[in-house]
């Protein structure tokens, strides 16, 4: 089996982190737990986001990497996070705000055999 990925993204995400790359440069993401913005995957410019111990690095999708806290991911390291996008208002603080649109995580549940790649790789 190939590698396994922990999270991925949408045509339509790309095109959104495309658009706001170029208009913010690097970008980085952080799968929100907070009580403001709900669950939503947050985007911000590379680096403004202070990740540390209790956040946990699940991959990069068009080019920027994805976070999400320890926490969290203990409850989610079972699901594969797709990040969408769809019309409506996004986090307060997440650079797609103005827009029109938001991004939104969907997930699916990991197959026996793809959980076994990421137990074995040390990943969950």
């Amino acid at each position: 089996m190939s590698e396994v990925t922990q999270v991925s993204a949408t045509e339509a995400a790309l095109a959104l982190i495309d658009r706001l790359r170029a208009k913010h440069g690097p970008l980085m993401f952080h799968q929100s737990g907070g009580c403001c913005d709900g669950s939503a995957p947050m985007c911000f410019p590379e680096g403004e986001f202070m990740v540390g111990d209790s956040d946990v690095l699940l991959g990069e999708i068009g080019g920027a990497k994805f976070y999400i806290g320890k926490s969290q991911f203990e409850y989610w390291k079972h699901t594969h996070l797709i990040i969408d996008v769809v019309t409506g208002r996004g986090g307060m603080f997440s650079l797609e705000g103005s827009e029109g649109v938001r991004f939104l995580t969907r997930s699916r549940l990991y197959s026996d055999e793809e959980w076994a790649v990421l137990e074995a790789a040390g990943k969950v």
